[in-house]
């Protein structure tokens, strides 16, 4: 029997998106314990081991270097994935605390009830769980994984957040048109910017 997960149609397809990629396939990052890593998603996050790959050297470079790839798999098919390798150093320390909030992977459940389903569960299961929080187009809870990636469990408070590209761009243009401004007359750019969105509606940089 094939597996459902796999025959999802992707979700919310406008016309504009007929070029773009389908949908995430995976997302790969480094992790130097694949023992707690896999334990992490596989029980605390429910998502099943489905795939695991070694080698001796990197196909797209050949460097030899033995590694191990795996991957766990959410509803519609797509996959977080992970490489362990022997040696590699820890990362560089990140130079600004924003590294540790802004970098993060987002994932998706159809309610708020299973938002904070996932509340209760995960702190049942000793992780340590930032939320909820409401941010008016979708409301989440925060979190990290042993690797010390941030994770975030969210769902949609209105239908058409991600389906804003008029309001997009003019966001985008002004923050843009704003710090150039700014270094140009030698203003402080983050002064302006927050002036910027303290003039602004409200859900244009929300």
């Amino acid at each position: 029997m094939s597996d459902p997960g796999l025959a999802l149609a992707p979700r919310n397809v406008r016309p504009g998106d007929a070029d773009a990629p389908a949908r995430l396939s995976h997302l790969a990052l480094v992790t130097h314990d694949a023992a707690a890593t896999t334990e992490f998603y596989t029980t605390k996050m429910r998502m099943q081991l489905v795939m695991a790959v070694m080698h001796e050297q990197v196909p797209s470079t050949g460097e030899r270097m033995p590694y191990l790839h795996i991957f766990f798999r959410m509803q519609d098919g797509s996959t977080i994935a992970f490489f362990e390798a022997p040696g590699l150093p820890p990362a560089a320390p990140v130079t600004h605390p924003a590294y540790d909030i802004f970098n993060h992977i987002a994932l998706e459940v159809p309610t708020r009830d299973q938002v904070d389903e996932w509340h209760r569960w995960l702190k049942d299961h000793g992780v340590d769980v930032l939320g909820p929080v409401d941010h008016t187009i979708i409301y989440s809870i925060y979190f990290y994984d042993p690797n010390g990636i941030r994770l975030e469990i969210t769902t949609p408070l209105v239908a058409d957040w991600n389906d804003r590209p008029k309001q997009a761009r003019a966001a985008v243009d002004a923050w843009l048109a704003t710090k150039e401004e700014a270094l140009r007359s030698g203003d402080d750019p983050s002064e302006a910017l927050h002036r910027l969105i303290a003039a602004a509606e409200p859900s244009t940089f929300d």
